[in-house]
């Protein structure tokens, strides 16, 4: 009997609203005079409720009387006024929080500190006037920025929201994705702290990639492998990270990653939690190491010592600046090795002027009329171009380890012809050495030199990129499965080699694919391995696990940029989760769900 009653509807009458000033609001009854509620819409309730609270009523408006059916009315309109009040002010702390989630995203992305969105919020009352001085709801737009929440504490909490939600999408995509592969280096901030960053590439079912920043991981000590392998661990349990999908992973070249026995790649390879994945050695790190097999040691000296000396001291400098017309030589760091390029460069450019300088200041500056000195300057401009124009190709986001491969093969063909090029005294390729001979005809000229120079290059070239040569062959056969003569037993076996699969199976696979006629008429598009049917599941796996490989930490290097830019000598302070929310932002292209966080908080206006 019990059970039934509980069961039991009731249903609210619309004579009660004349009787006892009730109407239903949403699922309760309300009370037209003192907005009180009652759950359930029985007679009774609401009949008691009015007796004994309101029953002058009775009296000032009689039952059935033309004064009660208007207060009734009256009453109802100042119900519905104040619902509609109350949605406009939910309505506009929802807008004015969603405002202030983005413009927290904003100066995040921009790396700016917390309290810049006070100034933000100062700059916009500051040009509201101007902006909007005739518009007829001026009022109204300055009340809205007045009510925007930009305040420090504010913006340091949006931002740590917006990356906790920007990290669910990543652990949703980790989730859904059919295998990844990771880039990490470590660097330090500011304040000396060892910063390890972690990027993923992910690929999925459409064949589809993304390349995500994971986030920082913070070494309070020592950076030994064994160091970086324990924090790395504990923040793959942390977030979550099915270490399963793993396929390869990318460092530089540092003992404390790639030491053969206590490197952070072989703990990683000697733990059981971990899949067999390859491992590679940044490909742009180790071009940059080729290249400083050149002998530029007497070059570089004497032109390091004289740019130096100009550019040392401010007078100097600016007499420099306006002896040239505005010109000035460039600096040359070893760490950042591009610029000598650009430094030779430059002082081959403005060596007469530089001659004209020292010798008005009283200088030496006998080399720089030694013809031998001269040639090597020049070759050594025209060479480290070449080299620095192949880092630059290497470098950049979204590169395919494919692509990058392939110009590193170009480049070693073209070394060939580098050398045909002097040996012929031709020197297509290198304008600045036909400068120098055409400027002096009675420098003698050793092709042999230089030749040799460009030979210890290539071998150290072939030498370093083995790791990837394991694979090249792999990569040709992805790009065009259906050329001629190829080898299909050993690519075979080296796909059943680097990952582990079968290598019966791959083979009788390869030949089904290249007897494939529908393949065959769909192999110059893009998604090609898209529409690869599921019976070809190992080669299939195989394209998309070479498609998943970074083939350098270019990101990695790209993001301590970012952070210099975000833990700078004013914000030194900032704490290891507030630059990991802050970097995070910077450099994902997620976007935040604003909706949802918006919805999950109570929203108000600023104080």
């Amino acid at each position: 009997m019990s059970e039934l009653k509980r069961k039991k509807t009731y249903h609210f009458n619309d004579q009660w609203e004349i009787d006892y000033f009730f109407v239903m609001v949403k699922e309760s009854c309300t009370c037209l005079i003192c907005n009180a509620s009652l759950a359930l819409p029985k007679k009774g309730n609401l009949e008691r409720h009015f007796m004994t609270r309101h029953g002058q009523y009775n009296g000032n408006y009689p039952l059935g009387s033309e004064a009660r059916r208007i207060k009734v009315k009256e009453l109802t309109t100042n119900l519905r006024g104040q619902q509609i009040g109350l949605k406009r002010f939910c309505t506009s702390s929802k807008a004015t929080t969603l405002a202030s989630f983005k413009a927290s995203c904003f100066l995040a992305k921009k790396g700016k500190p917390f309290l810049d969105g006070e100034i933000l919020k100062e700059c916009f009352l500051e040009i509201s006037d101007s902006l909007f001085g005739d518009f007829r709801n001026k009022n109204e737009i300055k009340t809205a920025i007045k009510e925007l929440q930009l305040s420090r504490n504010t913006v340091m909490r949006r931002i740590e929201k917006m990356s906790e939600n920007v990290s669910h999408q990543l652990q949703n995509d980790f989730a859904s994705c059919v295998c990844y592969s990771l880039q990490l280096d470590e660097s330090t901030d500011i304040r000396d702290a060892a910063q390890v960053v972690l990027f993923v590439r992910m690929v999925f079912h459409d064949w589809s990639i993304r390349e995500e920043v994971i986030g920082i991981i913070t070494l309070k000590e020592r950076t030994r492998g064994i160091d970086v392998y324990n924090a790395f661990k504990n923040y793959c349990n942390e977030i979550k990270l099915p270490l399963w999908k793993l396929v390869s992973v990318t460092t530089d070249g540092a003992k404390s990653m790639v030491g053969r026995v206590n490197g952070f790649v072989a703990l990683c390879q000697n733990d059981d939690d971990f899949p067999h994945f390859l491992k590679y050695h940044c490909i742009i790190h180790q071009q940059v190491l080729c290249s400083k097999r050149l002998n530029t040691k007497e070059v570089m000296d004497v032109a390091f010592k004289i740019a130096n000396s100009i550019r040392a001291k401010a007078l100097q400098r600016r007499l420099f600046k306006q002896e040239v017309g505005g010109q000035e030589l460039l600096l040359h760091t070893n760490v950042r090795w591009l610029s000598s390029s650009k430094f030779l460069q430059r002082f081959r450019d403005l060596l007469r002027d530089i001659k004209v300088f020292l010798h008005d200041r009283g200088d030496d500056c006998v080399k720089l009329d030694d013809l031998a000195w001269l040639c090597d300057l020049a070759f050594l401009a025209d060479f480290t171009g070449r080299l620095s124009a192949l880092n630059l190709q290497l470098q950049g986001k979204g590169k395919e380890i494919s692509e990058m491969i392939s110009t590193n093969g170009a480049f070693k063909l073209q070394v060939s012809a580098l050398i045909a090029d002097l040996e012929e005294k031709r020197f297509d390729f290198f304008p600045n050495i036909k400068d120098h001979l055409q400027n002096h005809p009675q420098s003698t000229w050793d092709s042999e030199k230089y030749t040799e120079e460009i030979k210890i290059v290539f071998d150290d070239f072939e030498d370093r990129f083995r790791d990837f040569q394991k694979i090249e062959e792999i990569v040709q056969y992805l790009s065009y499965p259906f050329k001629s003569g190829l080898n299909v037993s050993l690519i075979s076996k080296q796909i059943s080699e680097v990952f582990e699969l079968d290598r019966a199976a791959i083979e009788m696979e390869m030949l089904a694919i290249k007897a494939d006629v529908f393949l065959r008429a769909r192999s110059g598009e893009n998604d090609f391995w898209q529409v690869v049917d599921v019976k070809y599941t190992n080669v299939k796996k195989c394209a998309e696990y070479i498609h998943s490989c970074f083939g350098s930490t270019y990101l990695c290097e790209s993001a301590f940029s970012f952070m210099n830019v975000i833990k700078t000598k004013h914000r030194a302070m900032l704490t290891d989760n507030h630059l990991r929310d802050c970097l995070k932002l910077s450099l994902t292209g997620y976007t935040p769900d604003y909706e949802k966080l918006v919805n999950e908080m109570m929203t108000q206006t600023s104080h």
